[in-house]
């Protein structure tokens, strides 16, 4: 069993993730978006998607941190684990909230609003009871485990186990006796993984560098319940007449 959830699946979910992606890229360019669902409603959208998606972000860059970068290299940078479980504490605390009350907001949104739950796929359901699953487990280790029940040293446990599986000497062992809300967290971000080339996630790796060199559009309406039609005739007609 320990094999097979910690050395089997993680290797499963990390095939899936990359391949998947080639295959999406490959097949389904068109399909590649968010499928942005503003023109449902808007005003919840607002509020809900910075939150989340900025919480998400320093969420990731905290478990960049604690789970990518030994612990020796901290130490060697005179972090002691002290003051390292503070700074977790301290900013994991607030980008989780962040993340959870983002969340929430458009999960609410798309049960609420009849037109954006109808337009949600089978893979967006799925995809959101996995993040639910995957955020709720990480807030109880970063206020239950670590917090109020004690401190928890997942450096020298969960984060060499990860990874020990990108240097293809895996050591899934160190998985054992590791408390069941590390465990139960790993195997949904693992299960998350698995789906991610196959839902919305993948407009991650599509961000809009373009847009930021990009000249100005310009939108101009059309007044139909004005007489004489577009309210700009004028300008133009006199624009016109000007070059000419």
């Amino acid at each position: 069993m320990t094999t097979l959830m910690w050395l089997t699946l993680p290797y499963i979910a990390l095939t899936s993730f990359v391949v998947g992606h080639i295959w999406r890229y490959r097949k389904d360019q068109f399909g590649w978006t968010t499928r942005s669902s503003q023109m449902y409603e808007s005003r919840l959208l607002r509020l809900g998607s910075p939150l989340f998606h900025f919480g998400i972000l320093a969420v990731l860059a905290g478990h960049i941190g604690g789970v990518l970068i030994p612990a020796s290299w901290t130490e060697a940078l005179g972090i002691s684990d002290h003051t390292y479980h503070l700074l977790a504490v301290g900013l994991g605390v607030p980008a989780g909230i962040a993340t959870v009350v983002g969340l929430s907001i458009l999960v609410y949104r798309r049960i609420s609003v009849p037109a954006v739950r109808q337009s949600s796929s089978t893979s967006d359901k799925i995809m959101y009871v996995l993040f639910i699953a995957v955020i709720a487990t990480g807030m109880y280790n970063t206020l239950g485990e670590n917090l109020i029940l004690g401190d928890y040293n997942y450096r020298s446990t969960v984060s060499p186990w990860f990874r020990s599986l990108f240097t293809l000497n895996p050591q899934p062992d160190l998985m054992v006796g590791v408390p069941l809300s590390f465990q139960l967290h790993g195997l949904t971000v693992l299960a998350l993984l698995a789906i991610w080339p196959y839902t919305r996630l993948v407009h991650v790796f599509s961000a809009p560098i373009g847009y930021l060199g990009r000249p100005y559009i310009v939108y101009r309406s059309k007044d139909v319940k004005r007489p004489g039609g577009n309210r700009y005739d004028k300008a133009w007609e006199t624009a016109n007449q000007n070059r000419a």
